[in-house]
This record gives structure tokens, sequence and C-alpha cells, in this order.
């Protein structure tokens, strides 16, 4: 969660050994049981870990190759329905002149009145997925890599969902933002879970959006969805139905484009940098986080007519951020306002300071942005996040900026 101001004594040890870590055998590679979890489906070429080869770049061909195989475990083809046999034709019979039919007399339909029509249930239909062909697709350039963000969206179009996509990316736009063309397919996919964090002395493991991605973070994305219960992309789409943010000031489209410019980075302890940096000697290509990413956005972002706005927030932790403001000046729940930054606590609004434990920046109509193990993400102030809601601050009231 937050930046917690410990460094630990064995992270400078084992920043030297990162870089081998998935290079190897698979049973020392971070995603290790992912690894087995996809062999075991054989997918991804192998049915032997350890030839797996977790850290060698993802190829276009392969990606093919495994939404092949992970449409063709999640959506098998309906099987072909026998061919009933020709009805024999019909006889003609001499009817028996001892019966007689009263064309008046109608049978009687037997009914239980005890049986009842059970009422519809209203549920979200699940997307429907591009029907899978019989064998994978040929990419047009077979050993291209494969960008983390381009796994991602082949991913979520796998999956049926890129309709949830397009309605995330629409809203955003909608409000006045100005999001990358990765933002729909990478909030689909962080709502899916198919990233995760590094523990904090792997982060040289993390990679950015447009960097190559690995064998071994595809094989963890397959796993997540190979695990799925079946209501996972019926959530993300109907929670993309209703997607939709509120009129913004000029100051808080100005705040949340750059917010929003971030979706999809990397989670970093004590990162705060879209670019490399060494946050506690361990080497990154960049990311944030979540104390960080709100530190880069209102602290670093340089703003034409910003006055004092860089000044207002003054610690760096997520303990030294909340406590800055009085408790008059705390924002609660209902009067959250685009742009706000939010905090997080065991206690929720009992919280003190010291229990704040994380923080993002509000968006709007129940939506947030944050940095947390799943990169830069949005989420929605439910479940554990109302429950654990501390309070809000509103820098952009802070420095005078409210147009």
């Amino acid at each position: 969660m937050g930046l917690k101001v410990i460094v630990a004594a064995g992270v400078l040890a084992l920043a030297s050994t990162t870089a081998a870590l998935g290079a190897g055998n698979p049973s020392r590679s971070w995603a290790a049981p992912e690894i087995q979890t996809v062999a075991a489906a054989e997918l991804m070429g192998t049915k032997n870990p350890a030839t797996f080869r977790p850290g060698a770049k993802l190829t276009a061909q392969a990606l093919e190759n495994l939404v092949f195989g992970l449409k063709r475990r999640l959506f098998p083809p309906l099987p072909s329905e026998p061919t009933e046999p020709a009805p024999p034709p019909p006889t003609t019979t001499t009817p028996d002149p001892t019966t007689t039919t009263d064309p008046t007399v109608t049978t009687p339909v037997t009914t239980d009145p005890t049986a009842t029509t059970p009422a519809p249930v209203e549920t979200t239909p699940a997307p429907t997925p591009p029907p899978t062909p019989e064998e994978p697709l040929k990419a047009a350039h077979p050993q291209a890599a494969v960008s983390i963000a381009a796994l991602d969206a082949r991913l979520v179009a796998a999956l049926g969902l890129s309709q949830a996509a397009s309605q995330f990316a629409a809203g955003a736009r909608a409000a006045g933002l100005r999001v990358p063309g990765r933002f729909g397919t990478e909030v689909v996919a962080r709502l899916l879970r198919l990233r995760t964090n590094h523990p904090a002395d792997q982060d040289s493991l993390e990679l950015l959006p447009t960097q190559a991605a690995t064998r071994a973070e595809a094989a963890y994305s397959a796993a997540q969805i190979l695990r799925f219960s079946g209501w996972e992309a019926a959530a993300v789409q109907s929670v993309a139905d209703s997607f939709a943010l509120p009129e913004l000031s000029r100051w808080q489209t100005r705040i949340l484009d750059v917010a929003v410019a971030r979706i999809g980075m990397p989670y970093i302890w004590g990162g705060t940098s879209d670019g490399y940096e060494t946050p506690f000697g361990v080497p990154s290509r960049g990311g944030y986080d979540c104390s960080g990413f709100v530190w880069r956005v209102y602290k670093l972002q340089p703003y034409a007519g910003e006055g004092n706005l860089a000044s207002v927030l003054r610690g760096r932790t997520t303990y030294q951020m909340s406590g800055e403001v009085s408790r008059d000046q705390m924002i609660r729940f209902q009067n959250l306002q685009p742009g706000d930054v939010i905090f997080f606590g065991a206690r929720g609004p009992r919280s003190s300071p010291s229990e704040v434990d994380h923080m993002g920046i509000y968006l709007g109509n129940g939506w947030f942005i944050h940095s947390s193990g799943y990169g830069v993400a949005l989420a929605t102030l439910n479940g554990w996040y109302r429950q654990e809601f501390a309070w809000g601050r509103r820098p952009l009231r802070e420095a005078g900026l409210a147009g």
C-alpha cells in the first residue's frame, strides 16, 4: 500500500540477483505456480514446466496460440447434433364405425394448482466472445515481441470484453479527459486481476505497458483466466455498462488528465517516476506506489498558473499526507469531488493518520484511480474501499484553484 519509511536490510543484497529470476528453471521463476497451471492445461507449447522459458519474450504467434487454447477450454465448440432419421410414411386406416368423435367436446388439461412459474431473475448476461476458429490465427509478424498493453488487449478481446473496454474509454472521454489508447483494455485487465505486483525486492521485473511481455507474464494472465469461476466477465461488463464520470471543472480535468495517462503503469515500492529510478537500491523501469502516484500527479507535474499547488502536499507518505489537513478540512465520503485525494485506514473514518495505509485520487461517481497491487488502475468505492475509507482532502481548494 503506502510508502513505508523502512528499508529492508536484505534489499540491496537481493537487488543483484533479481535480473536472473525467471530466466532459468521455472521452479525459481516468480510465476512458477502459474507456469505449472498453464503447462498442465497444455498451453503455450509445452507440457513440461522445465522447458517453459519464463524469461523469454512473448511472440505474436505464441500469443495467438495461447488465445486459441484458452478459448477452446473456456468456450468449447458445441457438439454437432445427430441427424434424426426420416419419419416413416403415414399409413391409411379405416375408422372404427363404433367410435364417434364429438367435435364440441374438448379434452381437459390437467394442471397442478400449486405450481407457479418462477419469477425471472435479472442478471447481466456474460459477454459473447468471438467464435473460436478451427486453428490459431496466423500473426502477421509471428516472431514480433508483444508488449504488456498488447497482451492485455488481446486477452480482453478473447474474453468478449472489447465492448466493455470501449465503454470505459468512451465514458472518460465524454467527461473531457484525454486517455491513452490502452486505457479501456488496461482498466478491464486490472479489474479482472490479470496483472500482479512483484515483491519490492523484485521490482526490476516490473514492465511498463509499452515494454515487451515475457512468457512468465503471459502465463500469469492465462492461469488467472483458467481459475475464473464464470462470473468475472459478466461483472466487468456490468460495471462498464454504467460507467460515467461527472462534469469536470477545468482544473479537475487538468489533474485527472495526468492521472489517467498513467493507467497500466506498474506498482513500484517508493516509485514516483514514469522512467528509470532506483528507490531503496532496487532498479526499476518506472512506476509508483500509492502515495508516489499522488505525489507524481500533484507534486511533480508542472501546471501553468498552478500557484502554490505543488507545495500543498508536503510529506511524501500516506501517513504524512493524510495528517496535513485539520479535522474540519477533511472531506467526508458523501462530499467527495473529482480530483480529491482519498485515504484508507483499518478503522475507516476513525483511523488516525498513522493507521492510513492506502490512498488514491477520486474520479467521480464512485470511481477512483490509484496504484495498487495491479498497478495504476481504476476501482470503485465499495466493498473494502468503502468500509476503510477514512477521509479525503482537496488540494485544489487548498491551493485556491476551484475553477
